[in-house]
């Protein structure tokens, strides 16, 4: 599902914390959240791919039991690469990554300091070179959605992957 509204509210959301810390997880997940400081970093697909690996090793996603566990979790690393991505191509950079778990879902928040707003290339083109990253994640995700920062400028890209069953 595509969409650009807000995420639900998160009454006891966590404020910034130190690079890769973990953190007290958004409204509507239960599980642990990683934070990735990624603001002047060099590099920051491959750290931010590395950086979620190890939060699905750590949460026994990774080494998956089965084929459909490994989709999964192959899922998360790619949309996790678009959407950082993103940030770097379209909106000066990224800020910060977020990986939080659910019982059922996986979230991935990506913030920034552009003012765009992505959204998957229409018509979709297969043949037709870049701008696939947002067709990838609106075909991954359960649903996805953008908020804008206070003050108007920056914001959150978030996703939601259903966990492995």
């Amino acid at each position: 599902m595509s969409t650009t509204r807000p995420s639900r509210p998160a009454p006891g959301e966590p404020g910034p914390e130190a690079h890769g810390s973990a953190a007290a997880g958004p409204a509507g997940q239960d599980g642990p959240s990683r934070r990735l400081h990624l603001v002047g970093v060099g590099g920051a697909v491959p750290m931010s791919r590395d950086f979620t690996r190890q939060a699905l090793l750590d949460w026994g996603w990774l080494p998956a039991p089965t084929a459909d566990h490994r989709a999964a979790a192959e899922d998360v690393l790619l949309v996790v690469s678009e959407l950082v991505t993103n940030a770097c191509l379209h909106a000066g950079g990224p800020e910060e990554l977020l990986v939080s778990r659910g019982t059922k879902v996986l979230r991935l928040e990506v913030s920034d300091l552009g003012a765009g707003e992505p959204s998957p290339r229409t018509p979709h083109r297969a043949g037709r070179p870049g701008g696939h990253g947002m067709f990838i994640v609106q075909r991954l995700c359960l649903d996805w959605g953008v908020v804008r920062h206070e003050g108007g400028v920056g914001k959150t890209v978030w996703v939601e992957l259903a966990a492995p069953g």
